[in-house]
């Protein structure tokens, strides 16, 4: 195992200079060749010369607020769908426009926005590539503390600044240029490329689950691998990839005392309250170190591999800078290695809130009549979200009982993701850290995130392909918050990105 990087084709590791014999499927790796030095130059030097093209096109997307999760704004997400079909039959694609029915949000009914299916490229003899990507974005206004208007792409030191620049506008027209600059170079892509961008990722996906399992013999019936491009590095200056993602299960647990809210003069003392039996059973789930107290929950993580220990090394980590650029005032663990197996590949469980009590500023003397707890479990292999909820639910409902109150508990969750982790060695990831190398000059960092893609594992399941995510963007693009951003040297430099990684696919 080389101390370098186990999972690279190096026969002679970086940092040692040991040597080993190359095994007979590293060999096969070790011929994935791409292309040539002076196509990847044309193509390099075109995404070059047209930077003030791409930013201008990122602006004309920026500018339409597709933000999914407002009523009012839902003809702008249509809209931008329509633009991504437009420019996809620009350049020689074909585009379905699959519609997912109507929704209910705020007492409206809606229809859902149209998932993108495009396809370039329909030789039986390549392989076919797809790729997925979402065109809507999450609500932002002035006012919510932003420095510049959100919805107008504003370039400043470098930096992009727009809502959906880096989540998820940027690497979605970036799959387009790869096509765009092959074309004008004289290039024909090595692969078949197949193109899922849908409308309501910020707003739960809705409806897209079952359209990509009803179309796994369809559209995706001849997929030989998947990359997804809606995540980031894992800091500002090292390129990574990323082979893992935890699920999820979010839980709501209710606990009632009366049938008003009451006032604690009249009532403190006198009867059983929801809100203090509620902070009681939050009190049974997790200790001050993280460990999730609940029985059954940490006896269902995979064990730890040599292999898997070998990837942390490498990685450009520190908790000194995790803790300062996220303004923390400290971390639980003390080495590198513990702060991201906690935040990768160990469940957490995170309260997010209490619903019905009172928040505001200043005093106010109610007893809540009924609170909801709300927390969540960041799932890892070999969890499972309804094995997970099953045990969480036994727990809090004896943790309840124990407490011999008259208050009324029940608990349930409205949903849950599976945990996602990928075969590294695979050529789709080949491709990639190669693509890697060439752009940046750098092997990636491998990388697990602490979030939830649920689509990551519905493509997978779907194609039975290997799924990879190869972020564009830097780990403080602030996606979901104020001044999202996305550096211009990430965003050309991620456009070569996907090109080199496509044409390093040739032999897949």
């Amino acid at each position: 195992v080389l101390c370098h990087f186990p999972l690279l084709w190096r026969t002679e590791c970086k940092n040692c200079k040991k040597k080993r014999k190359m095994t007979e499927n590293e060999a096969k790796k070790a011929k994935f060749l791409g292309w040539n030095e002076e196509d990847s130059k044309k193509v390099f030097d075109y995404v070059d010369a047209h930077k003030d093209d791409y930013i201008k096109r990122l602006a004309e997307a920026v500018a339409i607020d597709s933000v999914s999760g407002e009523v009012n704004r839902r003809p702008k997400v249509v809209e931008m769908g329509h633009w991504l079909k437009t420019w996809i039959e620009k350049l020689g694609g074909t585009v379905e426009m699959r519609e997912l029915g109507k929704h209910t949000m705020n007492g409206v009914e809606l229809d859902l926005p149209p998932v993108v299916f495009g396809t370039y490229g329909t030789d039986e003899s390549k392989k076919t590539l797809v790729v997925y990507g979402h065109y809507d974005v999450q609500p932002a206004d002035i006012s919510d503390g932003w420095d510049t208007e959100p919805f107008v792409l504003s370039e400043k030191d470098g930096k992009l600044f727009g809502r959906g620049s880096s989540d998820d506008k940027g690497p979605v027209l970036g799959w387009l240029w790869v096509i765009e600059a092959a074309q004008a170079v004289g290039l024909d892509l090595p692969v078949n490329l197949k193109m899922v961008f849908e409308g309501m990722e910020e707003s739960g996906s809705i409806g897209l689950d079952e359209l990509i399992m009803a179309e796994k013999d369809d559209f995706l019936g001849n997929a030989d691998c998947v990359c997804i491009s809606d995540n980031y590095w894992l800091g500002t200056k090292k390129p990574c990839i990323t082979y893992g993602l935890r699920g999820i299960c979010y839980f709501f647990a209710e606990v009632s005392c009366a049938a008003k809210d009451l006032h604690s003069g009249v009532f403190g003392g006198t009867t059983h309250e929801a809100m203090i039996d509620l902070v009681k059973v939050f009190d049974s789930l997790v200790d001050q170190h993280g460990k999730i107290l609940i029985p059954g929950v940490n006896e269902t993580v995979a064990a730890v591999t040599e292999d898997e220990m070998e990837l942390y090394k490498p990685i450009a980590f520190s908790n000194e800078d995790y803790i300062q650029e996220n303004g923390l005032h400290g971390t639980i663990h003390e080495t590198k290695e513990g702060t991201l197996m906690h935040r990768w590949r160990y469940p957490s469980l995170s309260i997010h809130g209490v619903e019905g009590a009172f928040y505001s500023e200043g005093a106010k003397t109610v007893i809540p009549r009924k609170v909801i707890g709300k927390f969540s479990i960041r799932l890892v292999p070999d969890q499972d979200p309804d094995d997970i909820f099953a045990k969480v639910k036994e727990h809090c409902e004896k943790v309840h009982a124990s407490l011999g109150t008259k208050t009324q508990f029940k608990l349930w969750s409205e949903h849950g993701g599976m945990p996602w982790v990928a075969e590294t060695d695979h050529p789709n990831f080949v491709a990639g850290i190669k693509a890697t190398e060439q752009v940046y000059g750098v092997t990636p960092d491998m990388t697990r995130e602490g979030g939830s893609i649920p689509i990551t594992l519905v493509f997978q399941e779907a194609t039975q392909k290997n799924v990879m995510l190869l972020p564009m963007g830097r780990g403080d693009d602030g996606a979901h918050s104020q001044n999202e951003k996305l550096d211009i040297s990430n965003y050309i430099n991620g456009i070569k990105l996907l090109a080199s990684y496509i044409f390093h696919l040739k032999n897949l």
